[in-house]
C-alpha cells in the first residue's frame, strides 16, 4: 500500500531533475534530507517534525502535494553553536594576556576621556573584580559548550552554512571582542569597582549569577529529557519557571548576565544582553505562538515569554 504526491519546486532555480510526482509508503515521514526542505503546501512553512508521518499531515494529503526547496550548503546545528560560544572563550584569555602591552600603548590617546587607572590596576595585575569577571564569563561559555555537546537535542540536523557567520558575529563581537577589550582595561568600570565583594552589589551580582546559571542548566536538562531518543515533536513543558514565562531558560540567562553586570559595571555587557534579550523575546514569542497553535486549550497561555510582566 502507498500513495502518490505531487512534487512542486518552491524556487525557480530549484532542484534539477525533480519528478512531477513521488510514490510513498504509508509510513513515510518527513525525513531529514538536510539540504532539501519540505514545506506545507498551504502555510508554505517547513514541516518541523522530521519524524511526522506525511500521511497524517492534513494539508499535504488534502492537496496531494509537497513543496520542496534546495536549502543550499548545510552545516550541523551543533557545530554552529559550538562556534558561537567559542569566540568569547578566545577573546577573554587573549585580552588578559596582552593587557600589559595593549592598554599602556593606547592610554595616552584616551587620557582625559577615561578615568586614571587605580594603583592596583596600574600595577599590571588584574583587580579582584576583573578576576571574578573573567571566571564568571569563562564558566558561562564553558557551560554552554558542554551543554551543546552533551545536553541539547536538535529537531533538525543542519542549517544553511552561511548562517554560521551571522550567528557567531553577535557572541564573538559583543560578548567576546568588545566585552573583553573593555573589562580588562586598567581604566574600565570593573577596574574602578574596588575589591571583589567589598560592595553589596558584588554579592547580589554573584548570587544572581549562580542562581541564573544553575536554573538555566536545570531547564536545559529538563527540555532535553522531554524528548525520548529519536523524537522531534514538540511537547508542553512544565516545571521550574514554566508557570511564569514561555522560555524560563532565557529568563535565567538574563538573570545570570545581570549578575555579571552588577559585578563588572560593564557597558559592553549591557549592550550585549540588551540585544540578546530582544532576540530571545522574538524567539520566545515564536515558541509561544507555536504552543498555542499546536496544543490549543491543552496549553496554558503565557502573557510574558522571557521576563514576567516585562517581556
Amino acid at each position: 500500500m502507498g500513495y502518490t504526491l505531487k512534487v512542486t519546486n518552491r524556487s525557480r532555480k530549484g532542484l534539477k531533475g525533480l519528478p512531477p510526482t513521488i510514490e510513498l509508503p504509508d509510513d513515510a515521514t518527513d525525513v531529514d534530507f538536510n539540504r532539501i526542505g519540505i514545506f506545507d503546501p498551504v502555510s508554505k512553512k517547513t514541516l518541523k517534525d522530521r519524524n511526522a508521518v506525511l500521511r497524517e499531515q492534513e494539508p499535504v494529503m488534502k492537496h496531494g502535494e509537497i513543496i520542496v526547496k534546495d536549502l543550499g550548503a548545510q552545516i550541523s546545528w551543533r557545530l554552529v553553536y559550538l562556534c558561537e560560544y567559542f569566540g568569547p572563550l578566545v577573546f577573554h584569555p587573549f585580552f588578559v594576556g596582552v593587557r600589559n602591552i595593549l592598554y599602556p600603548a593606547v592610554y595616552p590617546y584616551l587620557k582625559g576621556i577615561v578615568p586614571a587607572p587605580t594603583p592596583a590596576a596600574a600595577s599590571g595585575e588584574l583587580t579582584s573584580v576583573q578576576q571574578a569577571a573573567f571566571l564568571m564569563i569563562m564558566a558561562h561559555f564553558v557551560k554552554r559548550e558542554l551543554e551543546v555537546l552533551f545536553v541539547h537535542k536538535f529537531s533538525a540536523n543542519t542549517m544553511p552554512a552561511a548562517f554560521i557567520v551571522r550567528n557567531s558575529f553577535f557572541y564573538w563581537v559583543f560578548a567576546g571582542l568588545l566585552g573583553a577589550l573593555e573589562i580588562y582595561a586598567p581604566f574600565s568600570p570593573a577596574a574602578q569597582a574596588g575589591e571583589f565583594l567589598s560592595s553589596p552589589l558584588h554579592a547580589v551580582g554573584l548570587a544572581l549569577y549562580v542562581f541564573g546559571e544553575l536554573c538555566n542548566a536545570n531547564v536545559h536538562w529538563y527540555l532535553s529529557s522531554l524528548r525520548k531518543p529519536g523524537e522531534t515533536a514538540r511537547k508542553i513543558p512544565t516545571g521550574l519557571g514554566f508557570s511564569l514565562v514561555t522560555c524560563p531558560n532565557y529568563m535565567f540567562e538574563i538573570i545570570a548576565w545581570i549578575g555579571v553586570i552588577l559585578v563588572t559595571r560593564s557597558p559592553s555587557l549591557v549592550v550585549f544582553i540588551t540585544i540578546g534579550s530582544y532576540f530571545m523575546y522574538i524567539w520566545g514569542w515564536g515558541k509561544e505562538k507555536a504552543y498555542r497553535k499546536q496544543f490549543g486549550d491543552k496549553y496554558k497561555k503565557k502573557r510574558s515569554v522571557i521576563l514576567p510582566g516585562l517581556l
